[in-house]
């Protein structure tokens, strides 16, 4: 009996070594953890304080690379390869042991993200609280698709480094032309130089050059009263006094403040100067592609595609605005009304350190409205709640050319645009955001 014993003693022994050795259960990756992971990017980013084109670079590689890991594994969705310019095909595993393609796909997102910010020691500190979790689930398909998805990564990295980022970072600051009065000023409070100058040498991903969606130019710049351009500088100053008379709870003022997306305000408190955090107008397109992507219930591919396409026209828009905002150059209006109208005038959102012309929200908002609407389908309507972590609460839309309507009028309203930086600019985000719409075959 004794014996009958230890043997039984013994065989559970081994099945619990056996069962403890098994093979755990399949990690899910869903929807919530890509949105989480691309909303725990941007906070980083506003910490960083990245500038908007820069923004727009930091979400679109992470996205591309976990979506061709994605399409690889899926057949209802096509490679980017040969419609994004010089991208290459990915490696091919080469171990499929437990491999879990969307845990590499998220893999990929997070380990391209780390490699953008500058703080990458938060983001280091995300992922290894996530990979812990999956190693627990099960370690084995977690290896396989942890090797694979940083391979995938490496991959990405290496045409991303190609794309003349770097060799922007070497170039010559803006030189401010003191002598032509309708050149850019630097504006207060911080007068910093114009940002991103050299943005239109980036590779774009999907327009054919920076300059392909060149828009008509801004009206001749004179002062004189009753020239076109005297007449949008006025139109600006008059709209300003007419809503601030309204007070801070006026429509307009709201309208501005919730699309002001300025990671750049500077707060002056003594003789300090400092920063406030906000995120940048790709940030808060982003945030309405996750807002729509829940709403519609997509699942973790469909999710994906829609972050990719989106963040792809979102970059290729700041690629074209940059291009044409170095070239017109245009003074902004808060210098002009302070030396014509009111040297005490302030705009009711801070000037953002870049020329005038064409307003980069308009751009911007136009691709990415008109985008996101060839991915969800018209009259969309959505609550927008992307700024609520900033204290403007949700303002709700029947569709996404209506936010990215309000969007761009919003730079009027704050005193830091010209109408026809907005309208101009608008249709010129539009017009490059159906070229991408044509252009791109993704799904199957």
């Amino acid at each position: 009996m004794n014996t009958i014993k230890s043997y039984g003693m013994l065989l559970a022994v081994l099945l619990l070594g056996i069962s403890c050795d098994s093979p755990k259960k399949q990690i899910d990756i869903s929807p919530e953890d890509l949105h989480n992971s691309v909303d725990r990017v941007t906070e980083i980013m506003i910490h960083d304080i990245f500038s908007p084109p820069v923004a727009s670079r930091i979400f679109a590689y992470p996205n591309i690379g976990a979506y061709e890991v994605m399409a690889l594994a899926n057949q209802d969705y096509q490679s980017l390869v040969g419609q994004v310019t010089d991208l290459t095909p990915i490696p091919v595993p080469t171990d499929t042991t437990g491999l879990n393609y969307p845990l590499a796909a998220l893999i990929t997102h997070i380990d391209l993200s780390r490699r953008l910010i500058f703080s990458e020691e938060m983001l280091t500190s995300y992922r290894d609280s996530l990979y812990a979790v999956w190693e627990t689930q099960n370690p084995t398909s977690f290896m396989t698709s942890k090797t694979y998805g940083l391979t995938v990564a490496d991959h990405i990295a290496a045409w991303m480094d190609k794309d003349n980022y770097k060799q922007t970072r070497t170039m010559p600051k803006f030189s401010v032309n003191t002598d032509d009065p309708s050149r850019w000023q630097p504006t207060p409070p911080a007068y910093m130089d114009g940002i991103e100058p050299s943005w239109n040498k980036i590779r774009p991903f999907l327009i054919d050059s920076a300059a392909q969606f060149k828009p008509i130019p801004p009206p001749p710049f004179s002062m004189e009263p009753g020239t076109d351009f005297y007449k949008e500088v006025k139109e600006v100053y008059d709209i300003s006094l007419e809503i601030t008379e309204k007070g801070d709870d006026s429509e307009e003022i709201k309208i501005a403040q919730f699309w002001d997306c300025n990671p750049y305000v500077s707060v002056t408190r003594g003789h300090l100067m400092f920063a406030t955090k906000k995120i940048t107008p790709g940030a808060h397109w982003i945030g309405i592609t996750k807002i729509a992507s829940r709403k519609s219930g997509y699942g973790f591919n469909e999710t994906l595609f829609a972050y990719t396409k989106t963040s792809m026209a979102i970059a290729d828009a700041f690629i074209s605005c940059w291009d044409e905002k170095y070239r017109s150059n245009l003074i902004r209006p808060e210098t002009l009304i302070n030396q014509y109208f009111d040297d005490q005038w302030e705009p009711v959102l801070q000037t953002p350190p870049f020329p005038e012309y064409t307003s980069g929200h308009s751009v911007v908002s136009g691709a990415a409205g008109l985008t996101l609407t060839s991915i969800f389908g018209d009259d969309f309507a959505f609550d927008d709640d992307t700024e609520e972590p900033y204290g403007l609460g949700t303002r709700s839309f029947q569709s996404f050319n209506a936010a990215a309507d309000e969007a761009a009028i919003s730079r009027m309203y704050g005193g830091i645009h010209y109408r026809a930086a907005v309208e101009v600019g608008v249709d010129q985000g539009r017009n490059l955001g159906q070229f991408v719409i044509d252009k791109l075959k993704m799904r199957k």
